[in-house]
């Protein structure tokens, strides 16, 4: 195989939360009395770590503040997150990829305890071998989640490509030397990812998968 380790990103690569993500954004703001960011301005920090995607969704927020921001993004985002689902054919293509003798791992903008409960949710956690978070590494662009990952199972950079549905995510495959890929479904717009030179931009969940039958 190409790829013995496949890293995932979370939120809009493998579960359909980039909406419930900006209106959590947004209603955060406005029980703060804060300017309200646009959908593209909220949708731009998906997958970045809180704090970092506090700094550029909501720049007039005094650091003082960040943790009232945050406590009020979290009663947001949890009072619907068992809603949330899984985009179709997610499920199928894990297992089919974890039965080929592929790693899994995850690297995340989410907490330990936002994965953890996502992992549970979903029924996903057992098809991981590990995963990363940004409040346990630098986050993303950094590339410490990746290169904490290929080393934790002694896989080289060439064997390794980070899925993700964002700029940051391929642009911290850029940084740590590994191959990225892109998909559209998710937080941020084609033409945007395909500045990050991906080594391919899916559309679909089912072309994600062909792809990975074919070259992974």
């Amino acid at each position: 195989m190409k790829y013995e380790l496949i890293v995932f990103d979370w939120d809009g690569t493998l579960l359909d939360s980039a909406g419930a993500i900006v209106q959590a954004i947004q209603s955060a703001c406005r029980d703060l009395n804060l300017s309200v960011p646009d959908d593209s301005r909220a949708r731009h920090v998906i997958g970045l770590g809180l704090v970092d995607a506090l700094r550029h969704a909501v720049p007039d927020l005094s650091p003082d503040r960040y943790q009232e921001m945050v406590e009020r993004y979290r009663f947001h985002y949890l009072a619907g997150d068992h809603q949330l689902t899984l985009f179709k054919g997610i499920p199928q293509m894990l297992e089919r990829l974890h039965a080929t003798g592929h790693i899994l791992a995850v690297a995340t903008g989410k907490s330990r305890a936002g994965l953890d409960r996502a992992l549970d949710h979903s029924g996903l956690r057992s098809l991981f071998q590990a995963s990363r978070c940004a409040d346990e590494c630098h986050s993303k662009p950094h590339p410490q989640m990746l290169e904490e990952l290929t080393a934790l199972f002694g896989i080289s950079k060439e064997s390794t490509v980070m899925i993700g549905d964002t700029s940051h995510d391929l642009l911290m495959a850029n940084n740590a030397g590994v191959d990225g890929l892109a998909v559209t479904y998710g937080a941020h717009p084609h033409d945007h990812l395909l500045e990050y030179k991906p080594t391919a931009c899916l559309h679909s969940v089912r072309e994600l998968d062909l792809w990975l039958q074919n070259y992974a």
